[in-house]
């Protein structure tokens, strides 16, 4: 609970001060400070003449521009709904289903879809089954709004504790999932078609239980953003073509500019419109105009021409960062090793796994290699902590490099510890040289 006065809600006592919002202000409070944490986007890659000229095009006839300076419709502008069902429909390899331009949903971006779809389907005391960790920003939400949230790291561990709440009849305490498919925030991984399949089949098993739909919210916010491997991964949303289960929501913000802030969901229709009349209560209706600019993007295929110019960008950056991670905690090869200043860095390749020896001991490291996304998932050794409150955190600070603790990225699960030894490092705003520095200044806190 929060120290909110007494007289306020219950809702405005759960909920804390955002993590999100704190470390956007500590970026942008210290220019000098490199964040390898907050999620901004690069900054050099931004279509800023392409949405130059799409803005004077809509302003330049009176009557595209009236209506784009004109108050719009609470589900959306429908040049963009169109654009977004075909955008949807290739992407999945659709060629009839039952959805439509009416199931779409356009939003002040992809978070504000975020909070109505749990407002509409959770009152305080349900459950919400979350991967382990997830988008720590989503648990804020969960905090707020009293819900309870349940982790899983893998298929058969959900399976358990399926089988723990039908068990403990909680089953019709649960409402949804929510999972984040594509290079996933934070450890960049990916969900295959055959492990999508095989979550929804458990799903509709389990829900005969729970006495009513259990849905999957497939958060697709990364999609767009991928510079390496397979593009033909398919959704949740494309084994759910009755638009019965799956809650699909995605963003037009990270792939092109993230000034705009506009998302979208595909909803099943009875959710659709509850949602849509909690969010007439909220705004009645997301920017006009920059859904206009968005829409012809889209049309004009701006929007696509732009993605792989900042997947370069991302993959070039990913690979600096991979880099100096390996320089800093191993080296590549199985029994390769090579001398930086008082240590002896090994990486073992086929693990990813590397050992760094210190005068204090020895420290591990685990880190991925995304194909798409913004973000590296390391974990140290377990004696290593690095939440807000270690020597750590704050001796990074100190030396002037921010990135996010991985405690952040973990649901209030009593059944399991918090892990204490991961973090999450963004490649998305800073520069080249900005990651590399930041890599050795953590990597001296870390020694």
């Amino acid at each position: 609970m929060t120290n909110a006065p007494r007289h306020f809600s219950a809702l405005a006592k759960r909920s804390s001060e955002p993590p999100i919002s704190w470390l956007m202000k500590l970026a942008l409070d210290r220019p000098d400070l490199i964040s390898l944490a907050v999620g901004f986007t690069d900054n050099e890659t931004l279509p800023v003449e392409e949405v130059g000229a799409l803005t004077r095009a809509i302003l330049q006839r009176p009557k595209t521009a009236r209506a784009a300076l004109q108050y719009g419709t609470t589900i959306g502008l429908l040049q963009l709904r169109r654009e977004l069902l075909r955008r949807w429909q290739k992407q999945d390899g659709i060629s009839k289903s039952r959805i439509t331009t009416d199931d779409i949903v356009v939003t002040d971006g992809s978070q504000q879809l975020l909070y109505l779809v749990s407002e509409v389907l959770c009152d305080p005391g349900d459950i919400v089954i979350v991967e382990d960790p997830t988008y720590f920003v989503y648990l804020g939400i969960v905090e707020a709004m009293g819900i309870r949230a349940v982790g899983f790291d893998s298929i058969s561990y959900l399976k358990s504790k399926l089988d723990d709440l039908k068990r403990r009849r909680l089953l019709s305490r649960l409402k949804m999932l929510y999972l984040v498919t594509y290079f996933q925030n934070p450890t960049g991984r990916t969900w295959s078609l055959e492990m999508r399949r095989e979550l929804l089949a458990i799903v509709k098993h389990y829900e005969r239980a729970a006495g009513h739909p259990v849905y999957i919210v497939e958060d697709a916010a990364y999609r767009d953003l991928r510079f390496e491997g397979d593009p033909a991964v398919a959704g949740f949303k494309s084994l759910d073509l009755r638009n019965e289960r799956v809650i699909y929501t995605n963003t037009l913000t990270k792939p092109f500019a993230t000034g705009f802030r506009i998302g979208y969901g595909i909803l099943p229709p009875s959710l659709g419109r509850a949602v849509l009349r909690s969010k007439g209560n909220h705004d009645f209706g997301t920017s006009n105009f920059l859904q206009t600019i968005l829409a012809r993007a889209l049309a004009e295929g701006v929007y696509d021409r732009h993605l792989p110019i900042i997947a370069d960008g991302y993959r070039r950056k990913r690979d600096v960062m991979m880099e100096e991670l390996e320089r800093a905690f191993g080296c590549s090869g199985a029994s390769a090793k090579r001398r930086n200043s008082d240590a002896m860095l090994t990486i073992c390749a086929s693990q990813k796994r590397g050992y760094t020896n210190t005068e204090e001991g020895v420290h591990k490291a685990l880190f991925n290699k995304p194909h798409g996304g913004m973000y590296v998932w390391v974990e140290l050794d377990p004696g290593v902590n690095t939440g807000v409150k270690s020597r750590l955190f704050k001796r990074a600070l100190d030396a002037g490099v921010l990135y996010v603790p991985g405690e952040m990225c973990y649901c209030n699960d009593p059944s399991r510890p918090i892990p204490q030894n991961c973090m999450r490092l963004s490649f998305g705003a800073p520069t080249i040289q900005q990651i590399q520095k930041g890599i050795r200044l953590l990597a001296n806190a870390l020694g």
